[in-house]
């Protein structure tokens, strides 16, 4: 394989080709080994295998993911195979009907998926709101496209220890807490959503990520002592009911126990859950429940159960497919414990989620078809938006679901905290459209009334009923929130085409023919930004047609007598300036999502961006606010609100000054400060705007603010004050 890396890289390579052959094992088809190899040397032979944008080796990050593919997520040939040419199709190194010759369409099919979803990224190394719609119908179309996508971020949070860039690291542990763990346990994949989540906290907060690995690393010893003593009598009594099977006890995850820590606001030592002990029984399909319970009677007769903290999954599994029993005990010392109950199939579902179910029921999931119908549905709406997509995207993820049944027995599960309208909407958008009220248990409830697990909920409507602007502030479901935008837009839309019917026949009435430019400005000098506003305003009564016609005739005057005045001589018309990067004006220094400038905008004032920093917009309630990439609030808000970011970038040449605050470190010396100040006072265009100076154990210690035009001259000013006798160090803050 003369294709291949050299030193390390190559033998790290071959490992991972023969695991993979082993992986893939009897579902590759004869020729197809043959066939990968001459696509890959194909591809080498142009020299395409270089490094990626983080220093990563593209063959072994290609390989690697694969392995993940495989050996974790549980999918084989066909998902391997678009995994390993997916590469070569994306940089035209070869045609996609090339591969559905040699590979078949479905291998081909996913591969066009992998290259859409990459095209997120082509620009970017963090995708952003704009692209989240494209990058679920790709999720909605094929599933595996999705899992693959994981896998390649599963594999770079391993490796992001290695990047050279710092930013790099941070923005895909930003994004992956934020899109990809969710994602995760939306499909099943517990392991690796924990795997996620771990790695992103190691990045984002190293100090809170070691504090608690070195906790864990403390208690292991006592820890597995009390898991021994808990499982022994346990163990003896399944023994002796001759049941098959295996228990474990698993710590929880660093980043589970962090959350833990924030919103109970406790000591790691009064974590009373730290751990649970998973029984896993080999037994066949038809026996799962009934020994399931089995076990579960023999641990409560031994231990205290908490009934408050006993989840039932077997009989209603998760819509992500998840099965299993949970209980929570009172074990030795006082200590509660909780156990897991599952068959050896359940636990492959748990470790492989969605993939698991190609193995058992042939990729069927009543669960998750119906979630998948419901992002379609949303997404087939070309009036949703980046949040609406999220906010059904992320819902239930990490919440409980409800179990809400019709009149006649047909169960929904709904996420926690669900109303009667969001279950109408669930039930069929014509009878969350026209819902005035329900019965619930033979008592008549509002349609705001929060529902509970077991309601069994009839839903009352009315036909005048139409949906209000109000819904949307208790709705909690993306598809509910979705169908009421899309109602009240069509309801505006025809009130909007009765007033702009009724000011143009009023027009007609006083025989004024209307020029459509003069009434376009006049709606513009009104202070509308757009028209539908405009004539949303008649059509509520806030206009009077006769009165805009009035306005209209007395513009349409002035324009005329402006007009008269005006020399329009051919020599005396200047065109406007296109707007382009080298002529943008101060105000237009700052580009704002697609090309958008003369947008108004603030810079934050928690990392204070100058012009040259990398940076992104936060749409807020105070307008659009500007931050550092690197800003430390920013891995929160891609976690939390990654729908409301902007792309932002620097354009044309700086034509203002920025405050920037370095903190400088040296020894305390009386000239050191004299030095610096010096320093400063010689740059031209530059003001120290203030200076606070500390000394201790003959260190000195100096906050100062200086006024500057970008990044360039930041950099420059940091050389020359670290070149000043004395100093040590030099920080931006």
């Amino acid at each position: 394989m003369d294709f291949l890396p050299t030193g390390e890289e190559r033998a790290a390579f071959l490992k991972n080709y023969r695991r993979l052959l082993q992986s893939v094992g009897d579902t590759a088809l004869p020729g197809d080994v043959s066939k990968v190899k001459q696509y890959i040397r194909m591809v080498a032979g142009k020299n395409a295998y270089g490094r990626d944008v983080y220093g990563l080796n593209i063959l072994n990050r290609t390989f690697n993911t694969a392995l993940i593919v495989a050996e974790e997520i549980g999918l084989k040939r066909t998902s391997v195979l678009a995994v390993l040419l997916s590469h070569p199709v994306r940089d035209n190194h070869c045609q996609i009907k090339d591969i559905e010759k040699d590979f078949g369409e479905d291998t081909a099919g996913i591969i066009r998926g992998l290259v859409k979803t990459h095209q997120l990224y082509d620009k970017k190394v963090a995708i952003d709101n704009e692209n989240f719609r494209t990058l679920l119908l790709s999720f909605a179309e094929d599933v595996r496209v999705v899992l693959i996508m994981i896998a390649e971020r599963l594999y770079l949070m391993r490796m992001a220890k290695h990047f050279a860039d710092e930013d790099h690291r941070l923005q895909i542990a930003a994004e992956a807490s934020y899109l990809y763990a969710p994602l995760s346990h939306r499909l099943g994949l517990y392991k690796i959503k924990s795997e996620l989540e771990d790695l992103s906290l190691k990045f984002q907060d190293r100090e809170m990520y070691d504090f608690i690995a070195r906790k864990i690393n403390e208690t292991k010893r006592s820890r597995d002592k009390y898991i021994a003593e808990f499982i022994a009598p346990i163990e003896k009594k399944l023994q002796e009911s001759g049941l098959n099977f295996d228990i474990k006890g698993r710590t929880k995850s660093i980043h589970s126990i962090r959350n833990k820590l924030l919103k109970q606001q406790i000591e790691f030592e009064n974590i009373y859950d730290l751990f649970a002990i998973r029984i896993i029984l080999d037994t066949p399909v038809e026996k799962e429940k009934a020994e399931c319970w089995q076990v579960y009677s023999v641990v409560t007769d031994m231990y205290q159960p908490n009934p408050k903290r006993m989840k039932d999954w077997l009989s209603i599994p998760k819509s992500n497919g998840y099965e299993s029993l949970h209980t929570t005990v009172m074990g030795p010392e006082g200590r509660w414990v909780e156990v897991q109950i599952r068959s050896k199939r359940m636990d492959e579902i748990a470790e492989k989620g969605l993939a698991a179910h190609w193995k058992y029921k042939g990729g069927k999931s009543s669960g998750l078809d119906n979630w998948l119908n419901n992002v379609r549905e949303v997404l087939e709406n070309k009036d949703s938006t980046p949040v609406d997509l999220i906010h059904d995207f992320k819902m239930d993820l990490y919440d409980e679901e409800i179990f809400v049944f019709t009149p006649k027995g047909d169960l929904f599960k709904l996420p926690q905290n669900s109303t009667v309208l969001d279950f109408a909407f669930a039930v069929h958008t014509k009878i969350g459209s026209k819902c005035v009220s329900a019965r619930i248990n033979g008592k008549n409830v509002s349609i705001k009334h929060k529902l509970q697990s077991g309601d069994q909920v009839d839903i009352q409507t009315s036909p005048n009923q139409t949906p209000k602007q109000d819904w949307l502030s208790f709705v909690v479901t993306g598809k509910a929130r979705v169908k009421i935008k899309q109602s009240l837009k069509e309801q505006a839309a025809k009130q909007v085409e009765f007033a702009r019917e009724l000011l143009h026949r009023r027009f007609k009435n006083r025989k004024i023919e209307a020029d459509e430019p003069v009434l376009m400005r006049l709606i513009k000098k009104k202070g509308y930004k757009n028209v539908t506003d405009f004539y949303a305003d008649i059509a509520t009564g806030h206009l009077e047609a006769n009165t805009i016609i009035d306005q209209y005739l007395e513009q349409e005057k002035k324009e005329q007598e402006a007009a008269e005045r005006t020399d329009r001589s051919v020599e005396n018309y200047h065109a406007p300036n296109p707007v382009t990067e080298e002529n943008l004006t101060r105000e237009d220094v700052l580009v704002i999502d697609k090309n958008l400038t003369g947008i108004d905008y603030t810079l934050a004032k928690c990392c204070n961006p100058i012009y040259g920093d990398e940076i992104f917009g936060f749409v807020s309630s105070q307008g659009i606010k500007i931050h550092r990439l690197n800003c430390p609030n920013a891995p929160a808000m891609f976690k939390k609100y990654g729908y409301r970011i902007v792309k932002s970038r620097w354009a044309g040449k700086s034509g203002a000054s920025y405050p920037v605050t370095l903190k400088v470190v040296g020894h305390d010396d009386i000239g050191i400060v004299t030095n610096i100040t010096s320093v400063i006072a010689k740059e031209n265009g530059m003001t120290l705007r203030s200076i606070a100076v500390d000394s201790s154990d003959g260190l000195f210690q100096g906050t100062l603010t200086v006024m500057l035009s970008d990044t360039s001259v930041m950099n420059s000013l940091i050389k020359k004050i670290k070149a000043v006798k004395g100093v040590k160090q030099v920080n931006r803050y």
